[in-house]
């Protein structure tokens, strides 16, 4: 929901909707967090609203929380969701404690319902070399080529490569230069591969103007920059072209960068640092998966794994 809605939510609470706005303005200024973090955090505070009706802000208390918490859970919000949502919630309230007067925060000490631990979907090796070996036959197919390779060689997110500008690719280092999640900036390595098909890209761009002060890499043949959605349509595209099997996406391709990189090197913190990743413990469900691919070599390999003993 983007923040314009947001005000839109109940006209009978006009002070909390001046709060929410005045608590966005704060995440702007002075955390500087982006604007989509903050449209998440308009669209998790709508659902508080919503959510409190009539009761003012100020009169929640723990139990109003926790039965928003399980009637959101009840339609079937994931755990993930819902500990997002606390913790927007749970900062709102601190928020109208230190600058508003607020004496109590009704989020605290509350957990999310505990969801089923879901490893990330990765695409083999070579599952991954099939799909972004695609022939450069036009235009598009050039750009697209470009996109899948550098997907792969630097495990960049979907939003950090959309917003992608020429002044971030450095050939002679074999660098990319990518704005993550909290503003927070990392410079990745660039493939060979990527290099390559990025200069091959840019060879045949359509030569239009950009009204940007900084050219997107990126764009469509109108000579805007292209949409997330685009990428993510061409992408399925491709995989269904190339014979790829499962519902490959933007982050899948992200996450087979992670796999295999930790596969090769076993260097979690290098692969943390290129991820962009702030805790480690978010990489670390990337050595479960290195975990599963041990395990595939020693059953396959060993005399004794997982085979019946003669009798």
């Amino acid at each position: 929901m983007a923040v314009q809605n947001l005000m839109e939510i109940s006209e009978e609470k006009p002070a909390s909707k001046s709060l929410v706005e005045q608590y966005l303005d704060f995440l702007n200024f002075e955390r500087g967090l982006s604007a989509l973090t903050r449209q998440n955090y308009a669209r998790d505070l709508a659902q508080l609203i919503q959510a409190s009706e009539l009761t003012k802000l100020s009169e929640l208390q723990n139990t109003h929380i926790r039965r928003f918490v399980a009637g959101l859970h009840s339609k079937g919000l994931g755990g993930k969701s819902i500990a997002r949502l606390l913790s927007c919630w749970r900062g709102f309230f601190n928020y109208l404690i230190r600058d508003h007067g607020y004496t109590q925060n009704p989020v605290l000490g509350l957990r999310a319902p505990k969801s089923a631990k879901t490893l990330p979907q990765a695409l083999s090796i070579e599952q991954t070399v099939k799909l972004v070996n695609i022939e450069e036959d036009s235009v598009l197919s050039a750009r697209d080529h470009a996109i899948l390779e550098l997907f792969y060689s630097s495990g960049l997110r979907l939003s950090e490569l959309v917003n992608l500008n020429m002044s971030a690719l450095d050939f002679v280092e074999g660098t990319v230069t990518v704005t993550g999640k909290g503003n927070k900036t990392r410079i990745v390595p660039l493939g060979d591969f990527a290099i390559k098909a990025i200069q091959s890209w840019l060879a045949v761009r359509p030569n239009v103007v950009s009204e940007l002060a900084d050219k997107p890499v990126f764009i469509g043949l109108q000579g805007k920059r292209i949409s997330a959605r685009n990428i993510q349509y061409r992408i399925k595209e491709w995989a269904i072209k190339q014979g790829i099997h499962s519902s490959v996406h933007p982050h899948m391709l992200r996450h087979s960068f992670a796999t295999h990189v930790l596969q090769s090197s076993g260097d979690l913190r290098a692969v943390q640092e290129m991820l962009g990743h702030a805790n480690i413990s978010t990489t670390q469900v990337y050595t479960h998966l290195d975990f599963q691919h041990l395990s595939k070599i020693y059953d396959a390999a060993h005399p004794r794994a997982k085979k019946k003993l003669a009798k």
